[in-house]
């Protein structure tokens, strides 16, 4: 089973409480504003801890009664809906960052990793640029590249393409779908808009109130 999931975290008022189980490689859960989507993720991904139950994938505990693996641990990459880039560093820099360089001392060239994400994302022509120098397409291919350059073993995307116009969203929506297809790293999208999920997704969950209800399989 590719996604064993069975979570509760108690936020406020709030309650996640979320039972999913699939194998399949691309996964969207849609839901509201406020519903419990991006808590799904962060719990995923290692930066909050569940209040019980278990999270395992392909087969490995991240986090049960006895077990909690830290995030780096993990490889997972996020992306996160502002795309969290670094302003004080170019779009090279950016896509470098988690591989090899430290904040206080950025490379000056692009390593080889960083070449490969910058011509697969056609950003070579803007590798020198910083992030408010670039569009908001350009933006999201370095921050997806960054999330991409880590090698990981499953890639979160919260709310990607809500900062972009309708035209940009049809069109990145295809690029991610094209890279997901070729890197072949397993998927979860997260958002609100029922688009993203039928063009990303093989399988559909509903996030009402903090618990899943799975819809079915988008046709491919």
């Amino acid at each position: 089973m590719r996604f064993d999931i069975v979570l509760q975290k108690k936020q406020g008022a709030f309650g996640l409480n979320v039972r999913l189980q699939s194998d399949t490689a691309r996964l969207a859960v849609v839901g509201r504003s406020g519903s419990g989507k991006s808590l799904l993720l962060q719990l995923l991904a290692g930066l909050l801890q569940p209040d019980g139950g278990h999270i395992r994938f392909n087969g490995e505990t991240w986090f049960d009664a006895q077990t909690d693996v830290a995030a780096r641990r993990r490889r997972v990459g996020l992306l996160f809906q502002n795309y969290a880039l670094f302003p004080h560093l170019t779009v090279a820099q950016n896509i470098d960052f988690g591989c090899v360089q430290s904040w206080r001392n950025p490379a000056k060239r692009p390593s080889e990793k960083a070449q490969h994400w910058l011509s697969l994302l056609q950003l070579e022509a803007v590798a020198h640029l910083y992030p408010h120098q670039i569009s908001g397409g350009q933006q999201q291919r370095t921050a997806l590249a960054r999330t991409l350059i880590v090698e990981p073993q499953l890639l979160l995307l919260d709310e990607p393409f809500s900062a972009l116009d309708a035209d940009l969203r049809q069109a990145m929506r295809a690029e991610v779908l094209q890279i997901q297809q070729r890197s072949g790293v397993p998927m979860m999208v997260v958002t609100h808009d029922a688009e993203d999920a039928a063009v990303l997704a093989e399988e559909v969950w509903q996030m009402e109130n903090g618990v899943l209800h799975k819809t079915g399989f988008v046709p491919l």
